[in-house]
């Protein structure tokens, strides 16, 4: 009995566990394999920052730092989020709307992340403030 439970479970892991890796389907690529339009604005942007790991997926392809920065792409190449712990996100990268509004009513906050998708923009602040604006770059919720 103890082993008919032991291959059971054996059985088990042998099948859960490889599905639940791979459930995401990422798998691991090299710098030359992204999309012409992410090798542009990553060599002008982060050349100076070593990757950790350059993924994709069906949906979209992530570059990770060492340094903790992270960039995520559209199957075309257009980023839509980037993730700067402990820096701020490229200046050129952040829309000059968006940049004004954040320096007039929050002088001396920087911007760590930004995420953009058809509704609009989401950033983070270094002061902890995420602020979604939308097309128009207004600002339409504030969250702390």
């Amino acid at each position: 009995m103890k082993k008919s439970v032991i291959f059971v479970l054996t059985l088990v892991l042998a099948i859960c566990l490889p599905l639940h890796l791979n459930a995401d389907n990422d798998r691991v690529i090299t710098f030359d394999r992204l999309p012409a339009t992410a090798q542009a604005m990553l060599k002008q942007n982060f050349a100076d920052k070593t990757p950790l790991a350059i993924t994709a997926d069906r949906d979209d392809y992530k570059v990770m730092y060492q340094s903790g920065e992270k960039v995520e792409f559209d199957k075309k190449g257009n980023w839509k989020d980037i993730e700067c712990k402990g820096s701020q996100v490229p200046a050129n990268l952040i829309p000059a709307e968006i940049t004004a509004s954040v320096n007039a009513k929050f002088p001396g906050a920087t911007i760590t992340e930004i995420d953009r998708d058809r509704r609009g923009y989401s950033v983070k602040l270094s002061n902890g403030l995420e602020l979604e604006f939308n097309k128009k770059f207004q600002i339409v919720e504030l969250d702390d």
